[in-house]
């Protein structure tokens, strides 16, 4: 498995696709909360298994942290390392441009990878989407 920076439109019409499958289809969120305004301001990343788009994220800056969000993967790679390998391009990245400190909503499933990847929780549950989720940040080394 690769994670590549999508740069055409063909690798960004990928992380849609990748996107609504595990988001729209498999969890319900609404197509017009998954595509937002944010998506143009944003640097997206494509996990590759072989050639197959099997993962995304979506990765942003607000007021000097780093927003992680988006983070996906297909049915196929899960429980593969997939999800980790998007989180630590998406951390190289970040430390790259100097960002000291990270930050993602997680879906309260989701907490126990994020922990293992050194976020903790900063919020009490919440919903988005129809979905709970928690604030949790990670500090850069």
């Amino acid at each position: 498995m690769r994670v590549e920076i999508a740069k055409s439109e063909t690798q960004l019409e990928d992380v849609f696709q990748v996107r609504k499958t595990v988001f729209v289809k498999e969890q319900n969120v609404p197509m017009e909360e998954e595509i937002d305004e944010f998506e143009n301001k944003s640097t997206h990343f494509l996990l590759y298994d072989g050639d197959f788009p099997a993962g995304a994220g979506r990765f942003r800056i607000l007021d000097g942290i780093g927003k992680v969000e988006r983070i996906c993967v297909l049915k196929t790679v899960r429980g593969k390392g997939a999800g980790r390998e998007i989180m630590q391009a998406i951390e190289q990245y970040a430390a790259e441009k100097n960002i000291p400190k990270l930050k993602l909503h997680a879906q309260t499933y989701a907490i126990p990878f994020y922990e293992g990847l050194g976020y903790q929780i900063v919020s009490e549950e919440f919903m988005d989407a129809g979905i709970p989720h928690k604030t949790m940040i990670k500090t850069m080394s």
